[in-house]
């Protein structure tokens, strides 16, 4: 039996697991927002930096990897468990290479969400674009600048033909304020 792992941030450009096939793709039901915190690899506890989470709504694009040998399987799994530790809840959803197919390409596809359960300590919630932009412009952590994140995101999606309008406009605004403080 495979595992398949769907990635819809860092896992799209970095997925730090041995993995047997990479699927560009999208799933249902969902899209992506900048309204997790991140207190152990984009920021701190004391400034947290901001990652994509998912929510309902139409569907939206990213990756999907097959996980075949059952020790690989057992590897990314360890490693998912620490990355993703931050997110709540683990979902296991229908996966599609084309908009127009009325079936999936894969079915199973596991994928940590962060919700907006209060139990989420994590979650940041909504906020306008120029104050996302803001906080991912000055929040750094272990794994580097929250802002290396989001400009990372925006261009592997447009690598992959995916314009993300809430990652669009974050990063136009992020870059205002990159030039703003370079000016």
């Amino acid at each position: 039996m495979v595992m398949w792992v769907f990635g819809y941030g860092s896992l799209i450009w970095k997925a730090g697991f041995d993995f047997d096939e990479r699927r560009v793709g999208f799933i249902k039901d969902y899209r992506r927002v900048f309204y997790q915190g991140s207190t152990d690899h984009r920021g701190t506890p004391e400034y947290p930096g901001r990652t994509v989470t998912l929510e309902p709504a139409p569907g939206h694009w990213g990756v999907a990897y097959k996980v075949s040998s059952k020790e690989d399987q057992q590897v990314a799994l360890t490693y998912l468990e620490v990355r993703e530790k931050q997110y709540d809840k683990k979902e296991y959803v229908d996966f599609y290479t084309d908009v127009n197919a009325s079936s999936p390409a894969i079915s199973g596809v596991m994928v940590y969400i962060a919700s907006s359960d209060k139990a989420n300590i994590n979650y940041l919630g909504p906020a306008s674009v120029e104050e996302i932009a803001k906080q991912i412009v000055h929040a750094e952590g272990p794994s580097g600048p929250n802002r290396d994140y989001l400009f990372n995101l925006e261009k592997t999606l447009l690598q992959m033909g995916c314009e993300d309008e809430h990652v669009m406009k974050i990063a136009e605004e992020a870059r205002k304020l990159v030039s703003d403080v370079v000016n």
